[in-house]
Parts: C-alpha cells; sequence; structure tokens
C-alpha cells in the first residue's frame, strides 16, 4: 500500500465510511515487497508485533544490504540480521556487528519497552555464543536483559549465588550443552516461564546437542519448554513475546520477525 492509499483510507476513516477495525484489517493484510530475490514482509510488525528479522546465511551481503535498506524505507527501525558472518558484516556498510552473537543491527536500538526482565543463562563458557545470540535478539525487541554465564550444575553454588536474579525475572533462557541439566535445576526454582536452549557443546556422546535436546524435552519441572539445538535468536524472541504479553494488553498491539 503507497503512501496515498494509507492517506485515503485514513480520510475513509475520518469521514466514517471506514471502521477503525476494518482499516486495520486491510493494512495488515499489506503483504510484501516482491524484490525478485526476496519478498520482504513489510507488515510484520502490524500484524504480529515484531517486524521482519534476515536470517543472514545463505545470503549474499548485496542481498542482505538490499532487503535491510527496504525494510528501513518502509518504516522499519531496527533491523535484525542473524547468522551473519564477519566477512559479509564488514561489506554491508552501516550496521553495528556482534561478532559473538553473529548478529548485525540495523538502525536504531530500542529502549526498554516491557515492565520485566529476561534472564540468560548458560551452562559454561562454551555456550555465551548462542546466549549472546538470544540476549542481543530480545535486546532488539525491547527487552531488559540479565546474563547469568558459566552457572552450570558442576557448581550450583553459582546459580544459588543468583538467586535473587532468578525469583525476579519475568521469563527465563536456559542455555546448556553436555547433558542440558541447567534448564530442569532453573524450572526447580523459578516461578516463571522458563524456555530451554540445548547447545551443541560437548563430548562425543552428546551427539551434536542431541543428549542435552532429549534430556530437556524430558525435564520434570514444570513450565519448561524448548527450542532446537542452538537456538538463541527462537528463544530470545519467544521471551521477548512473554515479557510483553502486558504490554500489548495495555496498548492493543503486538510483534515483528523476520
Amino acid at each position: 500500500m503507497t503512501g496515498a492509499e494509507i492517506r485515503e483510507l485514513l480520510r475513509a476513516v475520518a469521514d466514517g465510511t471506514v471502521t477503525p477495525e476494518d482499516a486495520e484489517l486491510r493494512l495488515k493484510m499489506e503483504p510484501f515487497e516482491d524484490m525478485g530475490f526476496a519478498k520482504p514482509d513489510l507488515h510484520r510488525g502490524l500484524r504480529q508485533g515484531v517486524p521482519e528479522v534476515i536470517y543472514g546465511a545463505g545470503k549474499t551481503a548485496e542481498q542482505i544490504s538490499a532487503i535491510t535498506e527496504k525494510l528501513i524505507e518502509s518504516g522499519q527501525k531496527t533491523v535484525l540480521i542473524t547468522r551473519l558472518s564477519k566477512d559479509k558484516a564488514a561489506e554491508i556498510g552501516d550496521i553495528k556487528y556482534y561478532e559473538t552473537a553473529r548478529i548485525g543491527i540495523a538502525g536504531e536500538f530500542p529502549e526498554p519497552d516491557a515492565d520485566g526482565a529476561i534472564v540468560i543463562a548458560t551452562g559454561g563458557t562454551s555456550d555465551i555464543p548462542v546466549a549472546e545470540e538470544a540476549a542481543l535478539t530480545a535486546e532488539a525487541l525491547g527487552n531488559r536483559v540479565t546474563r547469568l554465564y558459566d552457572v552450570g550444575v558442576a557448581g550450583i553454588h553459582r546459580l544459588l549465588a543468583r538467586s535473587e536474579d532468578i525469583m525476579n525475572a519475568k521469563v527465563i533462557v536456559a542455555i546448556a550443552g553436555m547433558e542440558g541439566a541447567l534448564a530442569s535445576v532453573i524450572g526447580g526454582l523459578a516461578d516463571c516461564p522458563v524456555i530451554a536452549v540445548p547447545t551443541s557443546v560437548g563430548y562425543g556422546a552428546s551427539f551434536g546437542g542431541v543428549s542435552a535436546l532429549l534430556s530437556m524435552l524430558n525435564s520434570c519441572a514444570s513450565g519448561v519448554s524448548v527450542v532446537n539445538i542452538d537456538n538463541g535468536f527462537g528463544a530470545g524472541y519467544l521471551a521477548s513475546m512473554i515479557n510483553h504479553i502486558g504490554v500489548r494488553e495495555r496498548s492493543g498491539g503486538g510483534a515483528e520477525r523476520g
């Protein structure tokens, strides 16, 4: 929908020939921009509350740059680019690149607009790349994040020393490889949803994260959900949705992804 068409629609709302609800529906149904090699979803933020996110792996730097520019032109204030290599990031230009998380961010970095805090906890230091993907995703979507790194069950006192952070969290992302026990332990302490992320960290019998995945799926702690192996983005995104539930209820709005 062009700017002129949107103005015409708004005038119709103003003069009463179109209801606000019908106008909202028509805006939500506006689909995408056909760029030939990509079809960015320009109204995902309107429909879902979070805008399009770019998956960088498999795309060229030129493609990523063009999609990013199109999203910003359409009014998207923050563009999150996941699984972005350092070499591609250097070619893209005006973005901030976070090498550990393999994330690029174009545009504004938003201030937190949710009431609660998201806790990101890892079993070990080796899990930090996945944790940073989750943390930066959540921060780019407007959340306060508390990082608890290297608090795994091999030294449980390290986690218990941060009990206050666990108890005050609105949602917790528990990230671990090896046997993946961290999610169950946190699930038994917290009164909020826990999102478990198995990582591919571990020795041979960990099967590239399958061992941690199965442990987390079989957790006896209630309130634990599980995303895919190494999927920090998915965990950070889901945590943001949970953390923004009250905000959406107050504003009547939604969220975005891409």
